[in-house]
């Protein structure tokens, strides 16, 4: 007995301590998850997406990264606005389920389910840079972010400490987009557990506007054309009475513009408020006729004023966008360096997209595919192919499902989106995957931006949107109450209903508003059933607000 002992405890221990060997390198090789999200950041600022702008290579060590991996040319935000998107990522749940319909939205820890999943995986959890979701972000294991929208310069971080959010701060020197790449290659240098995964939502503030970049970019495209859209200076056939008005009576107050177009905001007024003798002769004309606007509007001077606003707005922007790629190649160095690389997913995405002066609009908001479309893109060669590329239609709401699957869990039922974990991995759309997703935006009037409230489906050959142009509340009632920080004030200026279905296999542009084209009747009845069955699917209908309900039901069949 006592030699079959001196025989097998040996044995014991060396196959006890294979197993742990064994077990100590399944969760080293468990993969590292770090979610890269820029703020406005539109696909017509890449290369990889082939707009008019990827000639002036605007991200070459983005578009490195991305094809590296796969590429979604469908991503699509539920609501193109800075909290309503991000509280759609860290919860997968849409609007109405999380309980943000705008910028005053917040989400309490309890419900920052992706984090709370990621460490049921045994992940480590950390979030670097714009939050905006105003409660503390506690359900992470580590953060360090902006108060609110955060400044460019010299930013302050609120981080976990001593005091109680939000009352701990750090101040810090330079440029946002440098400071929180230094506070994330800290994190992942010294703050975290290297026995562990981790799951890094690295958020940079840029390129929101007002596009104050680092000084070191001052001369970069100081010489260079920037290519500008055709639509900048050609209304054509797009929008319609919710976005012009009867006979363009509208054109001047409905959307923030780029050129003097809107006299309540424009790009123009931002950058050079008493320069222009033009400016001044019209800046307080409201009652100018819209149709001798229209004419004023396509005079070789003001085409020419609204050239100089634009590339001065472009080169702003885009002088923000290089900050954040060559920011990101810092943490790609850093992850290669360190053996991190292989064994690490990153996702890169804006939080929306952003419109670039195309039907002479800025900002976001809209349904139009510049505004609506998120990049996003996937590199993990262990399990992604390279040089792949999808236009299988996918929302923000997917992302927390896929991620947590790629971790190795399970999609949770209060979730609503979906993973795509599976497209990712075979490049293959599942044959019950969706094949069209929905929008929606509350905050009718807000910000002097002045867009229309307004709901659609997207799929990938059409487009059909609703402009109900009503506030959520009854404002006849005087107990009536209504979120003033988010929502305009001026309840004269309830807009007109209508609706506009855009072609996109023949106008990806969205020039030509065909809603009232007999040929596309059957097409528009098809989309308004399923628009139907979406909003009930999702829990976006507007049995909550029957003021927006009664407009709907009034206007449905116009």
């Amino acid at each position: 007995m006592t030699t079959y002992l001196k025989i097998i405890a040996p044995l014991f221990v060396s196959f006890t301590l294979l197993s742990c060997i064994q077990e100590d390198k399944g969760v080293a090789q468990k993969p590292n998850i770090i979610y890269i999200m820029s703020d406005d950041h539109t696909t017509q600022a890449f290369g990889i997406y082939g707009s008019r702008l990827a000639g002036l290579n605007p991200t070459p060590n983005l578009d490195k990264l991305a094809n590296e991996g796969m590429i979604f040319d469908n991503a699509f935000v539920n609501n193109s606005i800075c909290v309503p998107s991000r509280a759609a990522i860290i919860t997968g749940q849409r609007a109405q389920t999380n309980g943000v319909l705008d910028l005053e939205g917040a989400i309490a820890p309890e419900k920052q389910f992706l984090p709370i999943e990621m460490q049921k995986l045994g992940y480590q959890t950390a979030i670097v840079g714009k939050w905006h979701l105003h409660e503390e972000p506690a359900a992470f294991d580590y953060y360090t972010v902006l108060p609110a929208q955060g400044k460019y310069f010299d930013p302050e971080f609120r981080v976990r400490g001593e005091k109680s959010w939000p009352n701990n701060i750090i101040k810090t020197e330079g440029h946002s987009s440098d400071k929180i790449m230094d506070i994330t290659l800290d994190y992942l240098k010294n703050k975290r557990d290297p026995e562990k995964p981790f799951f890094l939502m690295h958020h940079f503030k840029a390129p929101h506007d007002d596009f104050e970049y680092a000084p070191r970019y001052e001369d970069y495209l100081a010489n260079t054309f920037i290519p500008e859209p055709e639509s900048l200076y050609e209304i054509g056939q797009h929008g319609s009475e919710a976005t012009r008005g009867k006979n363009d009576s509208l054109t001047r107050t409905i959307g923030s513009s780029v050129s003097h177009r809107n006299l309540i905001r424009n790009q123009a007024m931002n950058i050079y408020w008493n320069d222009s003798t033009i400016y001044k002769k019209y800046r307080n004309a409201r009652d100018i006729d819209p149709k001798e606007y229209v004419k004023w509007e396509m005079d070789s001077i003001e085409r020419e004023y609204t050239s100089k606003v634009y590339q001065d707005y472009l080169k702003k922007y885009l002088r923000c966008v290089k900050g954040v790629d060559d920011n990101v190649k810092r943490l790609v160095d850093y992850l290669e360096t360190e053996g991190l690389l292989e064994n690490t997913i990153i996702m890169y995405t804006g939080d929306q997209g952003f419109m670039l002066g195309e039907h002479d609009y800025i900002d976001k908001r809209w349904m139009y595919d510049e505004s609506m479309r998120m990049p996003f893109f996937v590199r993990y060669p262990e399990k992604i192919k390279a040089k792949s590329r999808t236009n299988a239609i996918i929302n923000n709401t997917d992302f927390a499902p896929t991620m947590i699957e790629l971790a190795g869990g399970k999609t949770p039922d209060y979730m609503q989106g979906k993973s795509f974990k599976t497209i990712l991995e075979t490049g293959i759309e599942p044959d019950n995957w969706q094949n069209a997703t929905y929008y929606r935006y509350w905050m009718h009037l807000a910000h002097r931006h002045q867009n229309p409230a307004h709901f659609g489906i997207r799929t990938k050959e059409h487009k059909l949107i609703f402009y109900y142009g009503k506030y959520w509340v009854d404002t006849d009632d005087p107990n009536a109450t209504w979120n003033k920080e988010s929502w305009g004030n001026d309840f004269a200026n309830h807009t007109p209903p209508a609706w506009e279905f855009y072609d996109l296999t023949k106008d990806p542009k969205e020039m030509n508003n065909a809603y009232k084209d007999p040929k596309y009747q059957e097409t528009i009845a098809d989309l308004k059933n399923q628009l139907v069955q979406m909003r009930e699917s999702l829990n976006e209908t507007d049995k909550n607000y029957p003021h927006i309900q009664k407009v709907i039901d009034e206007h449905w069949d116009d």
